[in-house]
């Protein structure tokens, strides 16, 4: 029941087709274990007070920002998130040489929400996140809650410009995006690093590490501890990476929910879509059909705006998403409260439940499960897409007329609406399947 894999990506405003900078992540994780989504508004701290996270307690700051993430219903951070100030941040485990440490550290998904609430940028949240590793560290250490732990690696994006942070132990490396890559389980920051941990070739050195290709140390190649061109990380990277390439100047939100629900294997990277669902393979990943293993328990999508034509559109997706619908969020609006429900215990009130039960219909369906289910999906995104457009441009122009009060209203009821409507037809697929089964 361990994480098998997650893929981040994104592309700056010179590789879309509107130039605005477009965010992608797929969070994998263990098959049962519901991601639901949580609001959190901006809030003021008196001074001396704490941030309690899942194992050390660190000081707060003075203001935190309103955001949202993903969150293992367990964990007190994120798998990925949005902030007011469309900072947006996704995060992959990787693997290094360091072993595991006895003493508590931060989690990396704490990392990624303390960039949310701390930022106003991306490079804010750079500086903020590099400054949390530094002082209290991340990666894997030992601890009584059986919490799995590992380093991290982030992209952090704003409409502007977007980074890649790469992580061991307490050290980090910064690369700034130039057009569009994507990230995966594997280390990839060499030496075309932009900032660097001032430990982290000493501390490789001392431990016999070898990093240094020229005068320019390669942080990939002295903390890895696995083949950066083999495995599924690998080939997942190198599959999100040639699709991009291949689309630059083209890419849009569609691009990414497309590479989000691809099942190539990446053997040939640059290949057509691979829509056959299978288990273990491909960028969106699925379960054994016992239910075992890992999968894709929620995805975004964000398209980030700064022409100030529009608001910021985040397509949110709940467990697979080659089977699911992409819902448009918008943060200066309030979330549905259904979009939060979601624990331990399987729930027919819980969106992700709601769809881990249909991702388990599908697997253990008849052969056209996954074509009648996203055939029933596709009309409704379609009209999503016209309609999150249309409203993200009128509730804009709302609040620069001074009409704040209304355009939340106005998005609060779409977003309702919206939830309300997805509900009810992944529970009628639910009716049409039942009968299907045709593996016990």
């Amino acid at each position: 029941m361990q994480p098998q894999s997650c893929d981040t990506m994104v592309a700056l405003g010179n590789s879309t087709v509107s130039g605005q900078t477009i965010f992608a992540k797929n969070s994998d994780r263990p098959a049962d274990e519901c991601q639901p989504l949580v609001l959190r508004d901006r809030q003021h701290h008196a001074p001396g007070t704490q941030t309690h996270c899942q194992f050390i307690t660190i000081p707060q700051v003075a203001t935190t920002y309103r955001h949202v993430g993903s969150h293992p219903y367990w964990c007190w951070g994120y798998e990925h998130g949005f902030n007011e100030h469309q900072v947006t941040i996704g995060n992959e485990a990787l693997h290094s040489k360091l072993p595991e440490a006895s003493e508590a550290k931060l989690v990396g998904m704490e990392i990624l929400r303390l960039g949310l609430e701390r930022s106003r940028s991306a490079a804010e949240a750079v500086e903020v996140m590099t400054g949390l590793i530094s002082n209290y560290g991340q990666g894997k250490f030992a601890n009584k809650a059986g919490v799995r732990t590992y380093d991290n690696g982030y992209i952090v994006a704003d409409p502007k410009e977007a980074y890649v942070i790469e992580t061991a132990g307490h050290d980090w490396v910064v690369k700034r995006v130039e057009r569009a890559l994507g990230i995966s389980n594997v280390y990839s920051v060499e030496t075309d690093w932009q900032a660097i941990s001032p430990t982290a070739e000493a501390n490789a050195t001392a431990q016999g590490w070898q990093g240094t290709n020229g005068n320019r140390f390669n942080f990939a190649d002295a903390f890895t501890a696995a083949s950066r061109s083999e495995g599924s990380g690998a080939m997942r990277r190198a599959r999100s990476c040639a699709v991009l390439n291949l689309r630059s100047g083209i890419i849009d939100a569609r691009t990414m929910m497309a590479i989000l629900s691809d099942h190539s294997d990446g053997v040939a990277p640059e290949e057509d879509w691979q829509t056959a669902v299978r288990s273990s393979i491909g960028i969106c990943r699925h379960p054994e059909a016992d239910g075992s293993g890992g999968c894709t328990a929620a995805s975004l999508v964000a398209e980030l705006c700064d022409d100030d034509s529009r608001l910021p559109i985040y397509w949110c997706s709940l467990y697979s998403p080659c089977l699911s619908l992409f819902l448009p969020i918008f943060i200066e609006g309030e979330l549905p409260p259904v979009l939060t429900i979601g624990d331990a215990t399987p729930s027919d009130e819980s969106p992700w439940w709601l769809f881990h039960k249909l991702n388990h219909l599908v697997l253990n369906g008849a052969p056209d499960a996954a074509a009648t289910a996203r055939a029933r999906w596709r009309p409704v995104q379609d009209e999503l897409f016209t309609s999150a457009h249309e409203l993200a441009r009128q509730a804009k122009a709302f609040i620069d007329d001074g009409h704040r009060a209304e355009a939340t209203a106005a998005l609060t009821d779409y977003m309702a609406g919206n939830a309300t409507r997805m509900v009810a037809v992944v529970k009628e697929l639910h009716t049409e399947f039942a009968g299907q089964t045709v593996v016990a």
